[in-house]
């Protein structure tokens, strides 16, 4: 049996005391560490950050666009994991509208799967390089109305980890659902996350 136990590293202000909360999901073969790196180039100062580990490193097996029964168990509990720690922030009297989500790679893909699943208004959610999961997308899956959540999703044109068109279908969903997206595509560009993102992920966090 594949599961995540709900192991969450945390950082920032404690969530006993906090107003906000982020939870960052980190990529295949990284670790919750790698991903709070990020913390000192974003305006989160106030924030709680929780940043749960993936089991050996990896939330599903195969690639996101890979029959979703092929990443079974690990995409069902990857994405528990995420429903457990929003609802750790919960308990503590942090409500929806001031979470935040962020994820790149394989965490970018299993944040987007989760928020599309779990439709509300949160405070922001950074995509970096992923998109909905699936070899097909199932819409009946997703439900709810983000009611204008910012939403960031950026990749590059010819990653060889997330192909453009799920990325604008990934968008249009999103948008569908009542979400904010900017969607930002970098020509020719790496695997990687990009500054402007995390320009346009600061003017989010406040507000600008």
């Amino acid at each position: 049996m594949h599961k995540h136990e709900k192991n969450i590293s945390y950082k920032g202000v404690g969530l006993g005391i906090a107003k906000k909360a982020m939870i960052l999901v980190h990529g295949r073969g990284a670790n919750p560490e790698s991903i709070l790196g990020l913390a000192p180039h974003l305006k989160v100062n106030d924030f709680a950050l929780l940043a749960p580990a993936a089991k050996d490193r990896t939330w599903y097996p195969f690639s996101f666009l890979a029959p979703k029964a092929q990443n079974e168990p690990g995409l069902s509990s990857g994405l528990a994991v995420l429903a457990a720690t929003l609802a750790e922030i919960e308990e503590a009297g942090i409500s929806k509208e001031n979470i935040y989500f962020l994820g790149f790679s394989q965490g970018a893909c299993l944040v987007s799967e989760f928020l599309a699943r779990n439709a509300h208004r949160y405070g922001g959610a950074f995509i970096y390089s992923g998109g909905l999961i699936g070899e097909q997308i199932e819409e009946e899956n997703y439900k709810g109305d983000f009611g204008g959540t910012p939403i960031l999703i950026g990749c590059s044109d010819i990653d060889a980890h997330v192909p453009l068109h799920r990325v604008q279908d990934t968008t249009r969903i999103l948008q569908q659902m009542g979400a904010a997206v900017n969607e930002r595509i970098y020509p020719g560009a790496p695997h990687t996350i990009f500054e402007e993102e995390i320009e346009i992920t600061n003017k989010i966090l406040t507000q600008e």
